[in-house]
């Protein structure tokens, strides 16, 4: 209370000074505003300042004006009396960007109001104007004798002294000073970017973007062709390239962003982009080079041995980051036409992956992408994992463990696909925890697939987690939204009853979507050795086709 107070009472004062006082038009003016809202000012007390001059308006901050601007931000300027508007932006010590824009100004549209009210000694006019559906009011005053705004709005209709959002966020004059000796900006020595590219290149400056793929291709041939960077394995269908993440003192949030389109397989595949642990004697990285038959054998009484799925004492399972699958034929086959259908050129997925980073925090790590895939066409990918700062503190002590995997990313090279759930033990993994673990969770991803109709792509069917013989948590894993996706589908079979395949609700997953992890509680861990068992009812074979189910487990907590 006693900072509002001191926050009215700067008002007040800055009032009293001003009162009555006509500006000269001729002299430089720096105008200060203090934000608030709901009666409150803004915690960050960084103020909106216009430097108002006979020649110019610059609208900046008063850290940027003490040297203290946090890259990157930026600043504008409205040339007078033609009001072109020029953006600035510093991006960093080294890299500034500029536009202009000669019509935002002179287009602005308001709506004139009787209300009056008093704003630092001056009679103030409201004008009212609607931007990106928020209401905004401005109050100004023709009494002070020159035109600014602390905003690209009202920069004619006279001194601005307050703006105000959607009636609740204000930014409001507190104080008016007369500046001596100031120089107006050399616009000609800006060097000038078009709009687009200006506000393009500012937001990827917020953030820290690693390119892991650009344009490869995922496809299935003989000799699949490596280069210096991009390593290609099983038979083409697993892209791979070792990456350093930059060391952060916060915990930021972790996109994975992973463009597609087909180069020739016209069906729907599960993909998967994962991280490969080398930090036990045997990873999946020895078996891509070597054979799958290196990767450590899982059995649970079915008669069947699944190779690299569950963690042990010295391999690890691969760590996913994002399940995705591709639509059907997306890019290749939009020459496919029908009426009122307008395909997409390619599919964009996008994640939050933001739980996993302390595991690849200053580290180097290889990232790979999997599309199962018999054609030699195949699929192309883009992919880039994105760091957005947020300034949440830096977890201490946190786990990541993984634990299964039963996605066979080896497929094309004989992995066995994970039908151990046709046995009532299903999939079992034991592990060791040195120490205790807080708020432990299981991160969860599962997928049905057996691609006829009694099959288990089509059928729901329950997953059920036990954690040390007890059961934590269970569920049907569906998705009834398929038919959302048409327009990325057009190689999508039709059928006489006026449905699309990519329409039908599956185990999980749609053509060309994302499936989310579950993250499952599972409370506080003692150390000591614990188990965790998965059980989900697979319907049984048919024929030669078998269902099975993708599964993948990654244990989250805090020492």
């Amino acid at each position: 209370m006693k900072q509002f107070s001191l926050f009215l009472f700067s008002l007040f004062f800055a009032c009293t000074a001003w009162s009555q006082q006509k500006l000269k038009p001729t002299v430089t003016y720096k105008i200060t505003y203090w934000r608030s809202a709901d009666g409150k000012p803004k915690e960050d007390r960084n103020a909106t300042v216009i430097i108002a001059g006979v020649n110019q308006n610059l609208i900046t901050t008063s850290t940027i004006l003490d040297g203290q601007g946090k890259f990157p931000f930026e600043q504008s300027i409205i040339n007078k009396p033609d009001n072109i508007l020029f953006q600035i932006a510093d991006l960093n010590q080294n890299n500034q960007i500029s536009t202009a824009d000669s019509s935002s100004i002179s287009k602005q549209i308001f709506e004139f109001s009787n209300e009056t009210k008093v704003i630092l000694g001056y009679t103030c006019k409201k004008a009212k104007t609607i931007v990106n559906s928020n209401t905004i009011e401005l109050w100004y005053t023709n009494e002070a004798g020159i035109k600014a705004a602390p905003s690209v709005l009202g920069q004619n209709l006279g001194l601005v002294l307050e703006q105000v959002r959607n009636g609740n966020s204000y930014i409001t004059a507190a104080k008016i000073e007369e500046l001596k000796n100031t120089k107006p900006v050399d616009l000609s020595k800006l060097k000038l970017t078009d709009g687009l590219t200006y506000k393009d290149l500012l937001w990827k400056s917020r953030f820290t973007t690693l390119s892991i793929f650009k344009g490869e291709t995922i496809n299935f041939i003989d000799k699949p062709q490596s280069n210096d960077s991009v390593f290609k394995f099983s038979g083409g269908t697993v892209i791979a390239r070792k990456v350093k993440f930059p060391e952060l003192q916060t915990n930021p949030n972790v996109f994975v962003d992973l463009t597609e389109q087909s180069n020739g397989d016209a069906y729907d595949r599960t993909g998967s982009v994962f991280i490969i642990p080398t930090d036990k004697n045997i990873s999946l990285m020895d078996a891509l080079k070597g054979s799958v038959k290196d990767l450590p054998i899982y059995q649970n009484g079915n008669g069947k041995q699944y190779q690299g799925v569950v963690a042990t004492s010295n391999y690890n399972p691969v760590i996913e980051l994002m399940r995705f699958f591709t639509p059907f034929g997306i890019g290749k086959y939009n020459n496919l036409k029908l009426k009122d259908k307008t395909w997409a050129d390619k599919v964009y997925y996008r994640q939050d992956v933001s739980e996993l980073f302390p595991m690849v925090n200053g580290k180097e790590v290889w990232v790979a992408v999997f599309i199962g895939n018999y054609d030699k066409g195949g699929h192309k990918v883009s992919l880039n994992i994105t760091l957005h700062n947020g300034g949440r503190p830096k977890p201490e002590k946190a786990v990541i463990m993984p634990l299964f995997n039963s996605t066979n990313v080896m497929e094309m090279a004989g992995q066995e696909y994970a039908t151990m759930f046709s046995s009532d033990k299903g999939l079992e993994v034991s592990f060791t925890l040195d120490k205790d673990i807080q708020d432990a969770k299981l991160r969860y991803i599962t997928t049905g697939h057996g691609g006829w109709g009694g099959g288990d792509e089509f059928v729901p069917r329950k997953n059920t987690i036990w954690l040390d013989a007890k059961e934590v948590f269970s569920f049907v894993p569906w998705r009834q939204d398929c038919g959302s996706y048409r327009l990325s589908n057009p190689a999508s079979g039709n059928f006489e009853t006026g449905l699309s395949s990519s329409d039908l609700s599956r185990s999980n997953w749609c053509p060309g979507t994302v499936t989310n992890p579950n993250i499952i509680d599972l409370g506080n861990l003692k150390a000591g050795t614990h188990s965790i068992k998965i059980t989900i009812p697979m319907g049984p074979p048919q024929g030669s086709s078998s269902s099975a189910w993708n599964v993948s487990g990654v244990l989250l907590g805090t020492e």
